[in-house]
């Protein structure tokens, strides 16, 4: 068991419907597209599948794809859109758990890699990556990029969402790197809120190079967005790709 906060049955079971505008055929379609370039003719693992919000399609597109995912509760909901056969899933942290094979693809979406609360842990989750790669193949993170720009001398929250139905901020200990996540959000039309925290490990885009040489891996490629755009010091949000040596 590695650090992880572990998601609860009932946080999976309204997980999909909160993620629903990241979930859309527009919002996924540049993803899939830069997952199913990268994988080529070989297979796809993701490190925290979740619900298969990114695994699914990606295996419906036509990518095998196999998953490892903490939580038994995010799994159970992926296992009612897709058998074991067609999408196989080992329960198990994504830093230690290895299953049977090689593929031409690991990869890690939506800010997972900071679920990992240690530097330790996430070295580790970049040495289990190199170890399911055959050589050649690639490991990929989308990142977010720290917003310590946001805070002024004394001010230890940046907001990320205002809106209707939900208000998040991030809080920040600047000594140990970690950040946690707060959530408001309006849980029906009655004006009821339910308030929701995770803790997160941030980490730089450079510290993510040295995981990676640490692994033995050979960074690639770094981009803003999964459309490709260019990634630049105004960039919230970075896609990298490490290759494994051939």
């Amino acid at each position: 068991m590695t650090s992880s906060e572990l998601w609860t049955r009932a946080t999976a079971e309204r997980y999909d419907a909160e993620e629903s505008e990241l979930s859309s055929a527009t919002a996924l379609g540049p993803t899939l597209a830069f997952l199913t370039e990268l994988a080529g003719d070989g297979r796809a693992l993701e490190f925290a599948i979740g619900t298969g919000r990114v695994g699914v399609p990606l295996r419906e597109s036509g990518v095998p794809v196999t998953g490892i995912e903490l939580s038994e509760h995010m799994a159970a909901v992926l296992r009612r859109k897709i058998d074991e056969d067609t999408l196989p899933v080992a329960v198990g942290d994504m830093a230690t758990t290895v299953v049977p094979g090689e593929f031409s693809l690991v990869y890690l979406v939506y800010n997972t890699l900071t679920n990992l609360l240690t530097q330790d842990e996430q070295v580790e989750c970049f040495r289990n990556a190199a170890r399911h790669l055959e050589p050649g193949g690639r490991f990929v993170v989308e990142l977010g990029v720290p917003p310590l720009r946001f805070l002024p001398p004394g001010q230890v929250a940046v907001p990320f969402d205002v809106s209707e139905r939900h208000l998040g901020f991030d809080t920040f200990d600047l000594v140990e790197q970690i950040l946690v996540s707060h959530h408001f959000t309006r849980d029906g039309d009655a004006g009821h809120y339910r308030r929701d925290n995770s803790r997160h490990r941030y980490a730089w885009p450079a510290e993510l190079d040295l995981m990676a040489r640490i692994a033995g891996l050979e960074p690639e490629r770094r981009v803003a967005n999964w459309d490709g755009a260019p990634f630049t010091q105004d960039s919230t949000k970075h896609i990298s790709v490490w290759r494994k040596p051939a």
